[in-house]
């Protein structure tokens, strides 16, 4: 395994890590669930996510529970605040109430002391931003934050972020968790650009674009009966007979470097300086076993031109 700093900031997290969306607490079953997670930990991978609307906490609770058989120092643990957590009306979003509350709930179903990296899930227009970022520091003062990040925000909103804190002197974005695959490259244009000059470093979810660049889908008639695009709608809307040629395409170029193409999507990711760690999914210990090769591997010219053309 190969480690990157997180943004400017002085934690090194795994080039390869581990998540827990639409996977674990509910979709994967659990006996599969812990042993994808000690299998990540035993290759290497040091940083886990999770979020506190996953499977609302059981996602948590069994990312804590499996994690608590290792020392605590030994990893990076990240969660997130924003979606839906009840019925009444300061139960979403951004404000201190809410941030405060589903910190220490958050805190209780992971079974710790202290949170790594707390993510504002999305952006809230309805609450001020000096009002999220100054519960954001309380925590981090508190000592049950580490570092800050945010999930999807623009670079116009990181930036006004990173005003407000350096005139109040609050704690400082660190990451930005966005999408990002080869076939949804939209921070390329202004989020990686202003992760660099701001210190951010991108953690990428969905980088094998939920299923499509394993290379397991051949036809949208014919989708595998145990992928989640055949068991969730909402997963096949990005599948299209054309990405899926373009997938074949790219599965020829893995080939001659001996990579999977799931191998090679991961790589390509990872040419991406600003990019601290490309996050991966998991229903099985054998897909992580797989993801895991594709750090450190170091792409050439050649084969990168190639891939543009193949995606073009």
């Amino acid at each position: 395994m190969q480690y990157r700093k997180l943004g400017k900031s002085g934690l090194m997290v795994s080039e390869i890590s581990l998540g827990s969306w639409l996977t674990y607490g509910g979709y994967v079953e659990r006996e599969n669930a812990v042993k994808s997670i000690e299998t990540a930990y035993g290759l290497g991978i040091n940083f886990f996510d999770t979020a506190n609307v996953y499977e609302r906490g059981e996602a948590e609770k069994l990312m804590g529970e499996t994690l608590r058989a290792f020392p605590r120092e030994s990893y990076v643990l990240a969660t997130k605040v924003f979606g839906q957590m009840g019925d009444g009306p300061n139960d979403r979003g951004l404000s201190r109430k809410h941030i405060m509350e589903q910190c220490h709930a958050s805190l209780k179903r992971l079974g710790a002391e202290y949170i790594d990296l707390y993510y504002c899930h999305r952006f809230d227009p309805n609450t001020p931003m000096e009002e999220t970022l100054r519960a954001l520091d309380d925590l981090v003062r508190q000592g049950k934050v580490l570092y800050v990040g945010v999930s999807e925000w623009t670079a116009s909103q990181m930036a006004e972020a990173h005003a407000i804190a350096d005139r109040y002197l609050l704690d400082r974005i660190v990451a930005n968790q966005p999408v990002y695959n080869m076939f949804n490259r939209y921070i390329e244009k202004e989020v990686i650009p202003y992760g660099e000059r701001g210190g951010i470093g991108q953690v990428v979810f969905s980088p094998l674009a939920q299923g499509l660049l394993t290379g397991k889908y051949v036809s949208l008639q014919n989708l595998p009966a145990d992928s989640r695009a055949s068991k969730l709608e909402g997963m096949r809307k990005g599948i299209t007979e054309e990405k899926i040629a373009k997938v074949q395409q790219l599965n020829e170029a893995a080939a001659e470097l001996n990579l999977t193409v799931g191998q090679l999507a991961l790589a390509w990711i990872l040419r991406q300086t600003n990019v601290s760690s490309a996050l991966v999914g998991a229903s099985r210990p054998e897909q992580v076993e797989e993801n895991v090769k594709a750090a450190g591997v170091q792409l050439s010219s050649d084969m990168i031109e190639r891939i543009e053309s193949i995606l073009a």
